[in-house]
């Protein structure tokens, strides 16, 4: 009977199955949304906490000549180079509960990095570090040098020069390394299992929860649903980058 009704009168039927079509499909297990909370909030403290360091490292390599820098520049992008497993592997001799820094951090401060949450996003951070650095000094470098030194001429000193001229002109650098870094954490496999192994709810982020369900029998639709999460939210961020920036240039530009 409903054929026979005109397409106005069926469209908002239609419409409303096939938004419960799309809903069933995309619709998330405990698992899965404890899966993506928990990467979501992995990728944002990696993010925030390799800022500050980032920041610095790249003025060091953009503004300063020191012994061993090459070196250091070489040490920095290290984890982009050698295999995640590698580096998930040093994280836990040095930051395991017996690793050289590990047991100083649980004897005298009760810090605990492996196979829990703070791990993970001491991997992610540490996968993603050399973009955020990258990224960074190459604004630093387009930065004018002349606008510093007029402002030292004027009087102002190094700090103040580098929070109200550097900083503010370097800020679309920043941005991006901030979004490239939060989703090179979201992505994070190798440097994670390794490091803090897959435990649901502690350690299990995305990409461990994708490698999870394809070891399991029938765990195709599972597996479909966080692909399409993970392509949404690294299209997102990038989005978000690329319209933070160009705000920010206009706002320079102005």
């Amino acid at each position: 009977m409903n054929q026979a009704l005109p397409w106005p009168v069926r469209a908002p039927e239609a419409t409303e199955n096939v938004m419960e079509s799309i809903w069933s499909a995309i619709s998330l297990t405990p698992l899965e949304s404890e899966a993506l909370r928990l990467s979501l909030w992995v990728s944002l403290w990696a993010m925030l906490a390799s800022l500050p360091l980032a920041v610095g490292a790249a003025w060091l390599l953009a503004r300063r000549r020191f012994p061993g820098k090459t070196l250091f520049d070489g040490l920095l992008h290290l984890p982009l180079v050698v295999p995640p497993v590698v580096t998930g592997y040093l994280l836990l001799v040095v930051f395991g509960r017996r690793g050289l820094v590990g047991a100083w951090l649980h004897d005298q401060l009760g810090i605990t990095f492996a196979f829990n949450w703070k791990g993970a996003a001491l991997a992610a951070g540490v996968m993603a570090f050399p973009l955020m650095v990258r990224a960074i000094r190459l604004s630093l470098e387009a930065v004018d040098r002349g606008l510093e030194q007029a402002a030292h001429t004027l009087g102002a000193g190094a700090w103040r020069v580098f929070f109200t001229v550097t900083l503010p002109l370097t800020l679309p650098g920043i941005l991006s390394g901030m979004v490239l870094a939060f989703a090179r954490g979201l992505g994070e496999f190798g440097a994670t299992i390794t490091f803090v192994s897959n435990i649901p709810g502690q350690t299990r982020t995305l990409p461990l929860a994708l490698y999870s369900v394809l070891q399991s029998p029938g765990g195709e639709a599972a597996a479909q649903r966080l692909c399409l999460i993970s392509i949404v939210l690294a299209l997102a961020a990038l989005l978000v980058s690329e319209l933070l920036a160009r705000r920010v240039q206009r706002r320079l530009k102005g």
